[in-house]
């Protein structure tokens, strides 16, 4: 559990509606259906109009990596370079055909499966940096999905303003109806504002940082094999993996 960006979201949150109470007003105002409606139903729309089946859905599911993202153990990793390392330097490249079946990534299994067929280096370090290329891409089209919905909220806050003031304007001979209409009005900008800056837009960020966070293990991975098919010493490959989260 990410327990600094769930206190950010209700830190946020909190701060907003504590703002409510200290300035005199009810909690209860900031909470209109209507708005509520516009807002979050008019971005999801727009959202999905600019995506992909594939890219919508995906990005959907990246975002519990906020509150519970993948675990990276470069320690672990560099690890388990350096004993690939020895066996490949004691007993051959083919030697390493048993350890594939333990691996469960498949970008490290296809990575191992070339380097026991004997790939050149250099070949090798451009299969999988080309598979890199296209994961990182993939990945950041998905994060993006909560980066434009950052990007339309204000604006369709400000299109429920207009809503509740055109309400306003249509009942300005019963005053009676005026406070809802001018209510939805400017909680309908704020829910606009506040969700694009309190919850997509760093929403997004995190994501972004995560995903260089991964593309920066996979790049590991590369470096670490090509050592080992360049016969690199196991303490070289080592020193040089242990760079990359110093």
């Amino acid at each position: 559990m990410d327990k600094i960006s769930l206190l950010g979201l209700v830190l946020g949150l909190m701060a907003i509606v504590l703002g409510q109470v200290l300035e005199g007003g009810a909690v209860s105002s900031l909470f209109q259906p209507t708005a509520f409606l516009i807002v979050f139903g008019g971005t999801l729309g727009a959202v999905m109009l600019q995506s992909s089946p594939r890219t919508f859905i995906l990005g959907v599911r990246m975002v519990r990596w906020v509150f519970s993202p993948p675990r990276l153990r470069p320690i672990d990793l560099i690890r388990q370079m350096v004993q690939w390392s020895h066996v490949a330097r004691k007993e051959g490249l083919l030697a390493l055909e048993a350890q594939i079946p333990n691996v469960s990534d498949p970008f490290v299994r296809r990575g191992l499966q070339l380097l026991v067929d004997g790939a050149e280096p250099d070949g090798l370090r451009e299969v999988l940096e080309v598979e890199i290329g296209t994961y990182e891409a993939q990945m950041r089209l998905a994060a993006r999905v909560w980066e434009s919905a950052g990007g339309y909220a204000p604006t369709i806050g400000i299109l429920g303003a207009v809503m509740g003031l055109i309400h306003v304007m249509e009942n300005l001979s019963d005053p009676a109806r005026l406070g809802s209409g001018i209510a939805v009005a400017f909680v309908a900008t704020i829910y606009g504002v506040g969700s694009a800056n309190l919850i997509f837009l760093p929403i997004a960020k995190k994501l972004m940082a995560i995903i260089h966070q991964l593309g920066l293990v996979r790049e590991m991975y590369v470096d670490g094999l090509v050592g080992i098919a360049n016969g690199d010493n196991p303490r070289m490959i080592e020193s040089r993996l242990q760079g990359y989260f110093s």
